[in-house]
């Protein structure tokens, strides 16, 4: 733990106060860097970028919730292939699913627009326009959210007792009844931890937008999340020690966002 985790965030946090000339000299810079990253105009975008991406992603619970309950009814013929069509894009390489995806979104001979134009609309330049390239990340990383949620909420769903459900029906409670008052209500842990996982994943993005987009891409000065942004000025402009300040943001957003949830959870999460 001190080597692999608190030696290289303390590590961090010290670079913060240093300025790094190309050879790895170093000097000591005091709170410059802080300075920089308060005027710096690319950080609250890099922050809303962020943002929009992980809201979007974390859509895929409440998605995984009601195809895992799908998957688990008995007497569902090829249920196993399905768990296995679902779980293939947690086995792919990042890298080969955002070239798929380029191709999916290509403006010329995109899947996506061909469909768009079977019911009239001209599809967009979806990873060559700012907006349109950040919507066209989030749908890509909400359907790679999706195996992993579902592996867990399917191994929720099998914890919860079959009477409740037998006690429901017999207080002649509908199926879509006892989803929102049995199977939700307890799927709640599981879902909280995905919750909580989805998020810093979000925030931590940076593999799918670098190969889905490109580091020469017009729109990525406009779409760039926090994490590009850091890998930006340390490996791009060499500037590891506003680079380490840019970590620390990162690092403080996620404590504050996962400090939040646990607060909340207590209010509706069910452990009973």
């Amino acid at each position: 733990l001190i080597v692999f985790y608190f030696w290289p965030i303390l590590a961090t946090f010290l670079n913060t106060f240093s300025s790094f000339d190309p050879f790895g000299g170093r000097t000591f810079a005091g709170l410059e860097n802080y300075r920089t990253l308060l005027s710096d105009s690319f950080i609250p975008r890099a922050v809303l970028n962020t943002a929009i991406y992980t809201a979007i992603v974390l859509l895929g619970i409440p998605i995984s919730v009601w195809i895992a309950s799908l998957m688990s009814q008995k007497g569902l013929r090829f249920s196993r292939f399905y768990q296995v069509l679902f779980f293939l894009p947690a086995v792919s390489m990042p890298v080969a699913v955002a070239l798929v995806w380029r191709m999916i979104f290509n403006k010329e001979f995109g899947v996506a627009n061909w469909a768009l134009s079977l019911i009239g609309i001209e599809g967009p330049y979806w990873v060559t326009a700012p907006w349109w390239a950040l919507l066209a990340v989030s749908i890509v990383g909400l359907w790679a959210s999706l195996p992993l949620a579902i592996i867990i909420l399917s191994a929720g769903l099998q914890g919860i007792p079959a009477e409740l459900y037998e006690a429901a029906q017999l207080d002649g409670a509908s199926t879509l009844r006892q989803f929102f008052a049995v199977t939700v209500p307890l799927l709640t842990p599981s879902i909280f931890f995905l919750t909580i996982i989805t998020a810093i994943n979000g925030f931590q993005l940076f593999d799918l937008l670098y190969a889905l987009m490109g580091p020469t891409n017009p729109a990525m000065s406009r779409t760039q999340s926090l994490v590009y942004l850091f890998y930006e000025q340390a490996f791009g402009q060499n500037d590891k020690g506003y680079a380490s300040a840019i970590a620390m943001l990162i690092l403080a957003i996620i404590g504050l966002i996962t400090v939040v949830q646990f607060r909340l959870q207590k209010k509706w999460v069910n452990y009973d």
